[in-house]
């Protein structure tokens, strides 16, 4: 497959900065390495930045078994001990650039619950698309809720996407149809296949999910091409309750995580991966619809761990 948006050169280590509070020179090291005190203090700052509990128990055994072997004896070496562990635990998100079709249209679904930013991220998606010289087609498949298919129209038009949308209350599955039939006879570079911002543990919802992705499956070959969940970086932990339960329905490609510009704990990109093997692939980092960046590995690392 071609891929799209390869990752920008520029560093937005100050964004994980903000968005994480490890305080790793205030983790007392002993000069002889590490004590109980310290690890429990780590594992403490770990878990309340979202990690995990998986995620931060491997992190806390690194760091103890490095310790032991007196390669960590100072505030730097453990930072650096932690660092390159998250490094491995993100190895497969540093290619996880978005997948396109070789030949006929890119389809990418996005799914995720009311409240998380979805719609805004469709914009945004949208918007960089068209900025990049792809026609973009929007397909409003939340047909239950009237405004937020205005909100997606307007945005569509603001930024030159095409629209479609279905029947007030119709079928979404409908909307997914038309909107592959429309994109191969117009031509279309890109489809958004928005979906209704359904609650992950009503199962109704879920299966009508399942139906618009197997209508998309058919319609296109190789598509969707990604599967996107759009997740509310402040939400912690209850963000991987609901990629887990998503990523039963449908495959999953990877996260939109949002929200990133306010009170988010970004352990969360850590958390994603090592429990449910879901790459962050874009981040969203403010209202504008310029607002959207590609997630950069090596940025968010060096944002959280190297020295203030």
């Amino acid at each position: 497959m071609a891929r799209l948006f390869k990752k920008t050169s520029e560093k937005k280590k100050s964004l994980w900065r903000r968005a994480i509070d490890l305080a790793m020179t205030d983790v007392r090291v002993l000069a002889r390495g590490v004590d109980e005190e310290t690890l429990e203090t780590l594992e403490e700052k770990l878990l309340a930045s979202d990690f995990g509990v998986t995620a931060t128990l491997r992190l806390v055994d690194h760091v103890e078994q490095q310790a032991r072997r007196g390669k960590v004896r100072k505030s730097k070496e453990l930072r650096e001990a932690l660092s390159a562990e998250v490094r491995r635990i993100l190895e497969p998100s540093v290619d996880a650039y978005l997948e396109a079709a070789e030949a006929g249209p890119t389809v990418y679904l996005i799914v995720g619950v009311n409240g998380v930013g979805k719609t805004t991220s469709i914009a945004k998606l949208a918007h960089r698309l068209v900025q990049d010289g792809r026609s973009v087609l929007v397909a409003a498949g939340d047909t239950f809720r009237a405004g937020a298919v205005e909100q997606l129209e307007m945005w569509a038009e603001r930024i030159g996407a095409q629209f479609l949308r279905g029947q007030q209350g119709g079928d979404p599955a409908a909307v997914a149809f038309d909107a592959m039939e429309a994109a191969v006879s117009r031509g279309v570079d890109v489809v958004l296949v928005d979906t209704a911002g359904r609650l992950h543990t009503n199962r109704n919802l879920m299966e009508e999910l399942r139906k618009v992705d197997r209508v998309i499956r058919r319609k296109v070959e190789g598509a969707p091409h990604e599967t996107l969940m759009v997740l509310d970086a402040t939400l912690g932990q209850n963000s991987l309750r609901q990629a887990r339960a998503f990523h039963e329905v449908v495959d999953v490609t990877g996260v939109v995580l949002t929200k990133m510009d306010s009170s988010a704990r970004g352990g969360i990109v850590v958390a994603l991966q090592e429990e449910e093997q879901l790459p962050v692939k874009l981040v969203g980092v403010g209202e504008g619809v310029d607002d959207m960046e590609t997630f950069d590995v090596e940025a968010f690392v060096e944002g959280i761990f190297e020295d203030a």
